[in-house]
C-alpha cells in the first residue's frame, strides 16, 4: 500500500510564488493546499489535518502572525514556518514567540526549504511513534494507548478513539490539572458548549472503567479541567 503523502498548508498571497512553491512541493511528493488569504488559510486548517503550515506574514484579511495564534490555540504541536519579506529582528522574534519552528526570509532557496520541511516532518513522525509506544501503569491498571487497551485483573477493555485520547492526556498530566480547553481543542477540535458536554460524557465513561481501583480518581476542577489522581 502506498504511504499517505504529508499534507502542507501553504498560505501565500503572492500568486506567482505561491504556485511555484505549490508545484515544487507537489513534485517532491507532498499534498499541498494553497490559500492566498489568512482567513481562508485558517478555515482550511480548521477543516483538515496538516503535517506542517507555511505562512506568509503579510496577507490580506488576517496576517500570518494572527493565523499562527489561532492555529496554536487549536494545535500547539503542528510544525509552523513563517515565510516573510519582513527581516527586522523584532518581526523574527515575534515569529518565534508565536511558536514558529523556523522563520525564513524572502527571497529563499526552495531546495533549502524542502530539506527543512523533510527534516521537521521526519522528526515529528519519530516523536509520534515514540509517543504511541508509551504505555502507562495507573494503579492496578495497565494502559496501552497504541492498542487502545485498558487492562485490570486480567480483563482487557478496548477503548473508543476518543476515550483513548482523553485517558492518554489525563495520564500525561497525571496528578496535575489537564486544562479543559486544551483537551477540547486537541481531541474535539474546538472549545464549544456542545463539545464540552460530550467530553463530560466521556469522563463519566472513564470513571466507570477505572472503578476497580479506589486509589484512582478523575477529579473535576470546576471551570478549569480535570485531574487524574493516583494515590500511593
Amino acid at each position: 500500500m502506498e504511504a499517505a503523502k504529508s499534507k502542507i498548508l501553504l498560505c501565500e498571497d503572492d500568486t506567482n510564488l505561491g504556485m511555484v512553491l505549490k508545484n515544487y512541493l507537489e513534485l517532491n511528493d507532498y499534498d499541498v493546499t494553497l490559500e492566498r488569504d489568512g482567513r481562508l488559510g485558517l478555515a482550511a486548517f480548521q477543516r483538515e489535518k496538516f503535517d506542517i503550515c507555511l505562512l506568509d506574514v503579510m496577507m490580506p484579511n488576517m496576517d500570518g502572525f494572527k493565523v499562527a495564534e489561532e492555529i496554536r490555540d487549536v494545535n500547539p504541536d503542528v510544525p509552523l514556518f513563517f515565510l516573510s519579506a519582513k527581516t527586522m529582528k523584532e518581526d523574527i522574534i515575534q515569529g518565534y514567540k508565536l511558536g514558529a519552528d523556523d522563520y525564513i526570509t524572502k527571497p529563499f532557496d526552495s531546495e533549502v526549504l524542502l530539506h527543512k520541511i523533510k527534516a521537521i516532518i521526519k522528526r515529528n513522525e519519530e516523536d509520534h511513534r515514540e509517543e504511541l509506544y508509551t504505555e502507562y501503569d495507573l494503579g492496578k491498571y495497565h494502559f496501552n494507548p497504541r492498542l487502545r487497551e485498558l487492562t485490570v485483573n486480567g480483563i482487557t477493555q478496548t477503548l473508543s478513539p476518543k476515550e483513548n485520547d482523553l485517558l492518554k492526556m489525563l495520564a500525561d498530566y497525571k496528578n496535575d490539572l489537564l486544562p479543559r480547553e486544551i483537551a477540547l481543542k486537541k481531541i474535539w477540535g474546538s472549545d464549544t458548549y456542545f463539545n464540552g458536554r460530550s467530553m463530560d460524557v466521556y469522563i463519566a465513561k472513564l470513571r466507570k472503567y477505572l472503578k476497580e481501583d479506589e486509589k484512582l480518581e478523575i477529579v473535576n476542577i470546576h471551570g478549569n479541567g480535570f485531574r487524574l489522581v493516583v494515590s500511593v
